[in-house]
């Protein structure tokens, strides 16, 4: 498959189980090495890059199965990452919390995805809906370029899928966000492009209405009479 993204773009990636859509994702943030071809992000070649490097270099992402520290409060998990790309993590001798910008910048972001006064609670001890959003905090707080977001409103209820969504919609602009979504009422409604893929292939890319009108999409969601 050949995609490429604007700065700041919005995009779905669709498609049936097994298209590959979380595959590609594995590609992009450096958990798998491509077979072949290339990767570039603003212009860098990453494809050989290992994933800690590219996360240094802005590419962020959650995952389809909620992946946080539960026995830390949502403070110490967004000052821990919040820390990771920074030389004071090396630091052993002084307290995380001994550094305001860290601080700030974790308030900053936790108020961004309307999860501040939960912020000495335990994440074990928070909704799955509120995981959810620490989620989308912690990887906020490194200031990506490239945001991937694996399915962020599954498993929520529809008034969460709707918060959740509005929260999506107010991020920073200069983002490119790349999401995989099922729920097509998300999927058509938060990015302005979607690109459909299909047993591993991309079968389709466009504006959400040349998407929608799309026969061969319709086929593969609908099947053919």
């Amino acid at each position: 498959m050949n995609l490429e993204l604007k700065g700041g773009e919005r995009r779905a990636i669709i498609g049936p189980n097994g298209a590959g859509k979380t595959t590609f994702f594995n590609l992009i943030c450096g958990e798998f090495p491509p077979s072949q071809g290339t990767i570039v992000h603003f212009g860098e070649d990453v494809s050989r890059i290992p994933a800690y490097k590219r996360a240094a270099l802005g590419i962020s992402r959650t995952f389809q199965v909620t992946n946080l520290f539960p026995k830390l409060t949502v403070m110490q998990s967004i000052l821990l990452a919040a820390q990771a790309l920074e030389r004071t993590k090396y630091v052993m001798y002084r307290p995380i919390s001994s550094y305001k910008h860290l601080y700030e910048k974790a308030k900053g972001r936790l108020e961004e995805v309307e999860v501040g006064e939960k912020r000495d609670v335990f994440v074990k001890n928070l909704s799955y809906g509120e995981q959810r959003q620490v989620e989308i905090c912690l990887a906020l707080v490194g200031n990506p370029r490239l945001l991937l977001l694996d399915e962020p409103t599954a498993g929520l209820s529809p008034a969460e899928t709707r918060s959740f969504t509005s929260i999506l919609k107010r991020l920073d602009p200069n983002i490119t966000v790349l999401l995989i979504e099922h729920d097509m009422d998300v999927a058509f409604e938060l990015p302005e492009n979607i690109t459909v893929l299909h047993q591993g292939r991309l079968i389709a890319s466009g504006k959400n209405e040349e998407i929608k009108l799309n026969t061969t999409v319709q086929e593969i969601y609908f099947g053919t009479e």
